[in-house]
């Protein structure tokens, strides 16, 4: 269990550091634009390397596609509700956060399940984490402090979605002996539904937004850094 509780705290820690960073200086709109384009192309890369083709090897394609349905589904849900509740002003801010959040739980709830099953945790997936998490929590917590939100209510709602998914880990620990690999492939197809939407609807037009000619560069290199630590892991 305290291995865990250390991965999952690890693994959500940048969520909330990006939240940080977005406080502690102005970003200029093409840099936060560029940013937001690699952290595109790091998610990207984690859908097709980790979440798809884990889904695929662990229970075949028909739990992966029903989560994927689900997830998308529920972000579009989840994202309906919070336009209507958010001032238009916060741009993609409150979008990205939701996107986290569900994309969050379910991934840390299978390394949860892994580490239980005595599979070990590389450098190379924590750093992709990283490079995925960092840039979307940035972005989104620049994007709602630009919007008029007050920076204790942007960090507190950063650091509750960080501690929401690093409880995921320790629920997926707890879960191992009850839950099989459909369960795990359908958890992993749901993270990647809730990422697509979310990416197509709003992280990369926001990008492109701030970033403009230099949008497809930037996701290029967060695609391909991402890509190869995951194959390196």
């Amino acid at each position: 269990m305290g291995e865990a509780i250390l991965w999952g705290a690890v693994a959500a820690a940048p969520l909330l550091v990006g939240a940080v960073l977005a406080m502690l200086r102005k970003w200029p709109p093409r840099l936060l634009g560029i940013v937001l384009g690699f952290g595109a192309g790091a998610l990207m890369a984690s859908i097709a390397f980790e979440l798809w083709e884990e889904g695929l090897d662990l229970a075949g394609p028909i739990p992966l596609v029903v989560g994927v349905a689900a997830g998308a589904l529920t972000y579009y849900v989840a994202d309906r509700i919070v336009e209507r509740r958010a001032s238009a002003s916060h741009g993609a801010g409150g979008p990205l956060a939701v996107g986290a959040l569900l994309d969050g739980i379910p991934e840390q709830l299978v390394l949860g399940i892994g580490l239980a099953s005595g599979e070990g945790v590389s450098v190379a997936l924590v750093i992709a984490i990283v490079v995925s998490n960092l840039p979307e929590s940035i972005g989104s917590a620049a994007d709602l402090l630009d919007g008029g939100m007050k920076r204790a209510r942007v960090l507190g709602l950063w650091a509750g979605v960080a501690v929401v998914c690093a409880l995921a880990t320790i629920a997926g620990f707890a879960l191992a002996d009850a839950v099989g690999p459909e369960f795990q492939a359908g958890a992993s197809g749901f993270a990647a539904g809730a990422l697509l939407v979310m990416l197509v609807d709003s992280m990369v037009p926001d990008a492109q937004s701030k970033a403009k000619e230099s949008t497809g560069l930037a996701t290029v290199l967060g695609f391909a850094l991402a890509a190869g630590l995951s194959l390196a892991s």
